[in-house]
């Protein structure tokens, strides 16, 4: 380069200038595709794990988020009942729902032949209006009872005949008092019959007996009709009244 930036060199370095760089750019042309060639053909040559990587598929994308989870919104339903009673309504409602009636349906004007105006269909002929609602229906007569029982309460507001008992003198001697209760059947009529002892002194029983045998009671009635009575009679025995 020196010798040829002097001016008596001239220009004859400049030929074998462009020689060099001729030779030298296809030196490097061969070079460089040897280097290309090389890998292509020697594969074996090449990094496993770089190669590997390239040739495999990038996984798939995550799946999205599942959607959250809905809010259950709970309704609280208020009745208007309180024990069973209807209670005062502490607001207005917004709406008030109408509750529409079913219309009857139309009464029917037909009727049958031989029949009045405003008789019902399936009416016998030659009836009469309100034959049915005025008519009176047949009542079964309840058969009266021959014989009912009462209590004495009740046997001693019939009582219209009293005969006060003998005190038995061995009885008053002996100083023995009490209750004598007795079983009767007051007939129809208002005798006494059927006596029977139920309690008291065995020396009181015969005076009761045959006092209670005299009394007289009115009919008990049932049903409008007199009826015989079982009931119970006492009989009292004291010494201060004997």
């Amino acid at each position: 380069m020196f010798e040829d930036s002097l001016i008596e060199s001239g220009n004859k370095l400049k030929t074998k200038r462009l020689t060099t760089s001729i030779v030298s750019f296809f030196g490097q042309f061969l070079l460089l595709g040897i280097l290309i060639l090389i890998p292509l053909i020697y594969t074996e040559a090449l990094p496993k794990t770089q190669l590997m990587t390239f040739l495999v598929a990038p996984p798939p994308p995550p799946p999205p988020p599942p959607p959250p989870a809905a809010v259950v919104k709970v309704v609280k339903i208020q009745s208007d009942l309180v024990n069973g009673q209807l209670r005062t309504p502490t607001k207005i409602p917004e709406k008030v729902q109408m509750i529409k009636e079913e219309e009857a349906p139309p009464a029917m004007a037909g009727g049958v032949m031989g029949g009045v105006p405003g008789g019902v269909p399936g009416g016998s002929m030659g009836g009469v209006i309100g034959g049915m609602i005025n008519s009176t229906a047949n009542i079964p007569k309840v058969a009266t009872p021959q014989r009912v029982r009462v209590s004495s309460g009740v046997s001693q507001g019939l009582l219209i005949k009293r005969v006060q008992p003998n005190y038995p003198p061995l009885a008053r001697q002996a100083r023995i008092q009490g209750t004598v209760v007795l079983q009767a059947e007051i007939s129809k009529e208002g005798t006494i019959q059927n006596l029977q002892l139920i309690s008291g002194h065995p020396m009181l029983a015969p005076a009761a007996i045959e006092a209670v045998k005299q009394w007289r009671y009115k009919p008990y009635l049932l049903n409008g009709e007199p009826v015989a009575v079982d009931t119970q009679v006492q009989v009292n025995f004291t010494l201060s009244g004997g």
